[in-house]
């Protein structure tokens, strides 16, 4: 959820949206995110939109927040029934950040179940939270097993303290095999969250962040290379030269040992940076988000996608809460996407899938690109012949290369 909101179209004051988000939508899954802006402390790489506790005060508050977002739940059934929308019961729920778990288990309850009230949800749903491993205990686990959640995504990044202390993490390493049995105890799956090239981190340090991570046998695992975005702490440091730089090539030797270690212990890569102890441990949200289905997105900043319209609510809680109290919309801006921009967003989403691009959705300037990609080793040749573009390891490396190769000019 980063910080820095689009550009775009005003969006309407009453929410409403227009015919082209109701074309198809029967068919596509509706899932809901839930965006908890706090923090117990700004880590120093992020720029996402998060916020600690003492600089809010109002409705944007953490005692007054649940309430807040059950508001905007309340008001998306209204806007989705009156924007003519079929009814669809939630096939996923994802609660991110910021830190979730900052707020007492039973006001996430509380939104999970105003969401399950207004919409309904699916057999077997999905329902993740975001959680750092100091924020929680066995008790508030509990809690959310019992409300309905089914996982928690623990954000572990690594396994040295130095590491963690760059990054402003403010776990220590014991911790996460101690959350771990008390998810498993609660009966939650568990996904772990880990940061490689990190300042400092060498590659001996990576894998040990690995090894530790998997032999606490999680059900899915994460990893991404740290990116440095501007206005962050951390980037403050790069220029004034007190830590090192990003440094592509170890980005990629630890990508490699992350692929290496992760598959050997027996999860399948599904997603360029995410792999699951099997197809039914793929977190169903971000695939959800990958694959062009409809969500709803709750809280400030927040982004929602219904067939094709793209909207954002305003950045900051205050105004957001101010906005649902006065029964408004919070939505800052949107934008329709035409064909082509739809095509195109498909194209450099599904590519990075496991599962692979269908060759027929290219142009023939993107088809044409195919038989180079498979003589460079970037795809393989199996599935290219059978009609999806699926990356090879080296592929994934160089994701980004690839789409640029088969987007049209």
């Amino acid at each position: 959820m980063p910080s820095v909101l689009p550009l775009g179209d005003p969006a309407a004051s009453d929410g409403l949206l227009p015919a082209q988000a109701l074309d198809g939508a029967a068919a596509r899954a509706f899932g809901l995110y839930v965006h908890i802006p706090f923090c117990a402390v700004r880590c120093g790489y992020c720029d996402f939109n998060t916020y600690t506790a003492t600089e809010l005060g109002g409705g944007a508050s953490q005692d007054a927040y649940a309430q807040t977002a059950v508001s905007e739940v309340s008001l998306a059934g209204a806007v989705m029934a009156r924007s003519g929308l079929p009814e669809r019961k939630l096939g996923t729920v994802f609660f991110g950040g910021g830190t979730p778990t900052l707020l007492p288990a039973d006001d996430l309850a509380l939104i999970l179940r105003a969401a399950i009230d207004q919409w309904g949800i699916e057999d077997g749903a999905e329902v993740t939270t975001e959680a750092n491993p100091d924020s929680v205990t066995p008790e508030s686990l509990a809690v959310l097993k019992e409300a309905g959640f089914t996982r928690v995504s623990f954000g572990m990044q690594s396994a040295v303290p130095h590491v963690l202390k760059v990054l402003d993490r403010t776990h220590t390493p014991s911790r996460v095999p101690q959350v771990v049995q008390w998810a498993r105890e609660a009966g939650l799956d568990v996904s772990l969250d880990l940061i490689y090239g990190t300042p400092g981190e060498s590659l001996a340090d990576w894998r040990h962040s690995l090894e530790t991570a998997l032999s606490y046998q999680p059900d899915h695992i994460s990893a991404y290379a740290l990116i440095v975005e501007d206005g962050t702490k951390l980037a403050a440091q790069m220029r004034r030269g007190e830590v090192p730089g990003i440094d592509d090539d170890d980005h990629a030797d630890k990508y490699e040992l992350a692929n290496q270690l992760i598959t050997e212990a027996g999860l399948g890569w599904y997603e360029v940076s995410n792999w699951a102890r099997s197809p039914e441990h793929a977190c169903r949200h971000n695939l959800a988000y990958w694959r062009g289905d409809d969500w709803w997105g709750i809280g400030p900043g927040a982004h929602s996608h219904v067939g094709g319209v793209r909207w954002w609510n305003v950045k900051h809680p205050s105004a957001y809460a101010n906005r649902l109290s006065q029964g408004l919309s919070p939505a800052a801006g949107r934008e329709t996407l035409d064909a082509d921009t739809r095509n195109l967003e498909r194209v450099m989403l599904e590519a990075r899938l496991q599962s692979g691009l269908e060759v027929s959705t290219l142009s023939a300037a993107g088809r044409h690109q195919v038989a180079g990609l498979i003589a460079d080793g970037l795809v393989e040749p199996a599935a290219a012949f059978q009609g999806r573009l699926v990356l090879t390891l080296k592929g994934r490396l160089l994701a980004d290369a690839v789409v640029r190769r088969i987007l049209p000019d």
